[in-house]
C-alpha cells in the first residue's frame, strides 16, 4: 500500500504543477515542481547476478560476525559433546 500512496502523491503533485503552470512566482512551488520533474529521469535499477551475490555475501558476513560474537562471549558458553 505504501507504493500506491507514493504513486497518488506523485500524481497529485504533477497535477498541481500542470494546473498552476510554469509562471508561478513561489520559489517553494518551483522547487517542488523541479524535484518532481527530475524524479522522472531515474528508473529503478534491476539487480544483476553480481549484485545479488554481493548482497548475499554481505548477509553471510553479518551472520558470521554475529555468530562469532556470541561464540566469543564469556556469558554464552557452548560445549561440543
Amino acid at each position: 500500500m505504501i507504493g500506491l500512496e507514493r504513486f497518488v502523491v506523485t500524481i497529485k503533485s504533477k497535477l498541481k504543477g500542470l494546473k498552476s503552470g510554469s509562471s508561478s512566482s513561489s520559489s517553494k512551488h518551483n522547487y517542488n515542481h523541479k524535484a518532481a520533474a527530475s524524479a522522472n529521469y531515474y528508473d529503478k535499477i534491476d539487480k544483476s547476478g553480481s549484485m545479488r551475490i554481493e548482497i548475499s555475501s554481505r548477509k553471510a558476513q553479518k551472520l558470521i560476525q554475529k555468530t562469532l560474537k556470541i561464540a566469543d562471549s564469556p556469558i554464552n558458553k557452548t560445549y561440543a559433546f
